[in-house]
């Protein structure tokens, strides 16, 4: 018998990571900042070769086919799109940044 229902532990764990993401991502100085997007940039690039791989998925011979490789397509597909976006913004704030380091002209 489980003391705790596994969802309500894995929602707990999911609820607790917000909070310490948060407060991790507030307390970054901006000097910081620049490296910190270059490996969040890297780790969304791992996430949409994930992506592309979910959403190319195929049914293996014997295995169910239908509905569950097309939640399987529309996931990766979801994913890919977020991934791309956090990249993309990434870059734009990764050069905004960069930005603020050089001379202004005169």
């Amino acid at each position: 018998m489980d003391i705790v229902d596994p969802t309500v532990f894995r929602l707990a764990i999911f609820v607790l990571a917000i909070f310490v993401g948060y407060y991790v991502v507030w307390s970054v100085t901006p000097a910081l900042h620049t490296p910190l997007m270059a490996v969040t940039n890297a780790i969304s690039s791992v996430i949409i070769v994930g992506a592309l791989l979910a959403a190319a998925a195929h049914a293996a011979s014997g295995q169910a086919t239908g509905l569950h490789i097309w939640v399987s397509k529309g996931a990766g597909a979801v994913a890919a799109g977020l991934a791309a976006v956090n990249i993309f913004g990434g870059f734009l704030v990764t050069q905004r940044m960069l930005a603020m380091y050089k001379k202004k002209a005169k």
